[in-house]
């Protein structure tokens, strides 16, 4: 296999988490007694640019079908974290009524309705329908694509090249980096800003968050790495901020390489940073493995030693994370007797390949779990807010990553 990127042969591997198959693909109740497709789960690291990647993938519509079952708003905490850049990066672009705001991957309109709220006009580009129509019922517009250089070339031949073009975690989910971000320079008007928000694969690394790894993350990103991905692309970083978002994730501001907007200290710093922490060091990469693993172990022998003790145990969140935690330790409906989502589209299914039964979050003070998971670790402030009936009834919530840890 060649880097995604540069073309580069891909020799060292970062972390092997045998098969699995996609992990939003959450099934029916018909669909548990028909085959199922598994997919390698394993990921590289190019040693010239330094990009991360996974081995295989299959195909993107795949992966994104019309019924896609993540919606974005589910999460208060990330509704109100769009809120926020909304307000912000308006403030700092000085859009108007006059702007023009794209976002790529808009899901069902949790960030662009505040742009239309402030009679900003903007797109969202989302290729689900499932997202796409929700976006639509609350007047966000939606083109109906996957975006790249020939959806980019469309925009721009009708005359909507975009004051800001933004993207929340969707860098990492596409299969061909180097056509979407050439589609980036196409649609994005000459004195335009990008803004990507993304994973950092320092935190990763850095935290043991092997659980972020899934088939529709193609790509595990640094600041080292976009930067590079951007200038062959004649863009240019020029800002970056560190988010505590999603366990530790980066948002860069890009623009056309020839910009007059000089590059800020924030840049030089963070690429410091992730050389320091040995991001262009092998010894980093090929160490991760023996870290998972024992997050993994230390899980698995923590939900035996409950069962044996006669405890009950629940989960909470159907997140990819979640699914990629349980399949690779193989975990099944005999150590996690279900798991709550606040979802609709996921209630009533079944979590791809461990097979647990979804439900809805009432089910909690129904059941009554000795133990709850949180499988969304990244959300658990906000999950032990929403369902403190827990600990009323003597229940304890559970994190496993990045070490295993009783939270209350």
């Amino acid at each position: 296999m060649k880097c995604r990127h540069c073309h580069t042969e891909l020799n060292h591997v970062f972390l092997d988490l045998g098969y699995a198959p996609p992990s939003n693909a959450y099934l029916s109740k018909d669909a548990l007694c028909a085959p199922e497709t598994t997919f390698p789960l394993k990921l590289y690291v190019c040693d010239q640019c330094w990009l991360v990647q996974t081995e295989d993938y299959s195909e993107a519509d795949e992966l994104f079908s019309g019924d896609y079952a993540y919606f974005s708003s589910t999460s208060q905490g990330w509704l109100q974290h769009a809120a926020r850049y909304t307000e912000n990066i308006t403030q700092r672009l000085g859009l108007t009524k006059n702007s023009f705001v794209i976002e790529i991957a808009s899901n069902d309109g949790y960030l662009l309705k505040n742009f239309v709220a402030a009679e900003i006009p903007c797109l969202g580009v989302e290729p689900t329908n499932s997202t796409a129509d929700a976006a639509e019922k609350i007047g966000v517009p939606v083109l109906r694509k996957f975006f790249g250089v020939e959806t980019a070339t469309g925009l721009a031949q009708e005359g909507k090249r975009a004051d800001l073009i933004c993207g929340n975690n969707v860098y990492a989910h596409v299969p061909d980096i180097n056509d979407f971000t050439h589609g980036l320079r196409i649609a994005l008007k000459d004195s335009g800003t990008v803004n990507l928000e993304f994973p950092h694969l320092m935190k990763l690394i850095e935290q043991n968050q092997f659980d972020t790894v899934y088939h529709e993350h193609f790509s595990y990103l640094s600041l080292t790495s976009v930067s590079r991905i951007f200038a062959e692309a004649n863009l240019r970083v020029f800002d970056v901020e560190e988010l505590p978002t999603h366990g530790g994730s980066l948002r860069i501001y890009g623009c056309h390489s020839n910009d007059p907007r000089t590059t800020m200290p924030s840049v030089v710093t963070m690429l410091e940073k992730e050389k320091i922490f040995g991001l262009q060091d092998l010894k980093v990469y090929e160490g991760f493995q023996k870290k998972a693993d024992k997050v993994k172990n230390d899980f698995l022998a923590f939900l035996i030693e409950q069962k044996r003790a006669g405890k009950s145990i629940g989960a909470y969140g159907a997140a990819a994370k979640g699914n990629t935690l349980m399949n690779y330790a193989g975990i099944k409906h005999d150590l996690i007797d279900f798991v709550c989502d606040a979802a609709p589209s996921k209630q009533n299914k079944y979590m791809p390949g461990s097979h647990i039964p979804i439900l809805a979050p009432a089910e909690l003070a129904k059941r009554k779990p000795d133990w709850v998971i949180i499988l969304p670790w990244n959300i658990a402030e906000e999950v032990i807010q929403q369902q403190q009936q827990v600990l009323a009834w003597g229940g304890k919530f559970v994190i496993a990553v990045p070490e295993l840890k009783v939270l209350a």
